[in-house]
């Protein structure tokens, strides 16, 4: 079948699945709101860097931009392919976000990569990068329980994660358990 054939993977982002606390567990995310769109939540992370040695440098440098914060326990989650619209690194961005799978019959996939991990410190204050510098909208960090009701409570997307974590509350959280290995 000519449509099972393998695409190029043009582009690998590193996202946490980031949480806080032991006993009541919560998400921390990141509020988007830009002018004329209605706003959505995008768990903290972005696309590797030529600096970037392996996906999961990518991971500690994005959530060190975006929230100042530092991460424990990175364990690999879930893995999402998605085509890769032709369009700039902001648009790319919104694609991830509210519009989903655009660019249908662009040559390449965007391969995102998942990782639960525990919150170990976090200031706002040391927040840098191009999200921060030059911001396009909101970038509002904010936390909900990591629960069902709480991840339904929020417009996370994209939607295969919001499916994910909706079916995997107690593996993800299995994920972070002591007897893991």
């Amino acid at each position: 079948m000519s449509c099972m054939t393998e695409r190029p993977v043009v582009k690998r982002t590193a996202r946490a699945i980031l949480l806080e606390g032991d006993t009541a567990p919560r998400m921390i995310l990141i509020k988007r709101t830009k002018p004329g769109q209605a706003p959505y939540w995008i768990t903290p992370g972005g696309g590797m860097e030529p600096e970037d040695a392996t996906v999961v440098e990518a991971l500690y440098r994005e959530v060190d931009e975006e929230l100042g914060a530092k991460v424990t326990d990175v364990v690999p989650a879930f893995v999402d392919t998605v085509p890769h619209p032709d369009e700039g690194a902001e648009g790319a961005e919104g694609a991830e976000g509210a519009e989903g799978s655009q660019g249908v019959g662009a040559a390449g996939v965007k391969v995102q990569h998942f990782f639960v991990c525990r919150l170990a410190s976090m200031d706002l204050t040391r927040r840098h990068g191009p999200e921060v510098d030059e911001p396009c909208g909101e970038y509002d960090v904010v936390s909900v329980p990591f629960t069902r009701e709480g991840i339904a409570s929020v417009e996370v997307v994209p939607p295969s994660l919001r499916a994910y974590l909706d079916a995997n509350i107690e593996g993800v959280l299995a994920l972070l358990a002591d007897d893991l290995g």
